[in-house]
């Protein structure tokens, strides 16, 4: 996915390059094929702090979503009964142990694994955020320049 959005990026940008080359061997002047390349290269650069914002956003949504509703844990408790001790106790503190202590092992690895999976969230969160705030900055500075060109 991301991968296809990189070759998209780069062929639209190859694109508009080579558009902006050929309409400014065509001008008359060099004074406006210059300009042509300022345009471009404004254009190109709110194209690509743009998809960043955007990714940023969209990973961010996902991971608010992962914090909101973690997923959930799939091991059974009949699984953890049966399979779910460390290697290093003793099978025989396997049989020592009652219904109720398993129980709130159990009970006590869902919960751990839960907080885990919004912990990473959070992280995840944290670094989209990053997608965002950085090439925000750079997106209206050249909002701006493009503008005051016109």
């Amino acid at each position: 996915m991301v991968l296809s959005l990189i070759g998209l990026v780069l062929v639209v940008i190859v694109l508009i390059l080579a558009a902006t080359a050929i309409s400014a061997t065509r001008g008359n002047s060099k004074e406006g094929g210059n300009i042509m390349m300022k345009n471009v290269y404004i254009y190109v650069v709110l194209f690509a702090t743009l998809m960043m914002i955007i990714g940023g956003s969209v990973a961010a949504f996902m991971a608010v979503a992962d914090i909101v509703t973690p997923a959930p844990y799939h091991q059974s408790f009949e699984e953890y009964r049966q399979w779910g001790f460390e290697k290093s106790e003793k099978p025989v503190s396997k049989a020592n142990l009652s219904e109720t202590e398993l129980k709130a092992r159990y009970d006590a690895l869902v919960v751990a694994e839960k907080d885990r999976q919004v912990n990473r969230a959070k992280n995840s969160l944290v670094k989209s955020m990053g997608w965002i705030v950085i090439p925000l900055p750079v997106f209206i500075i050249f909002q701006r320049r493009l503008k005051a060109q016109e």
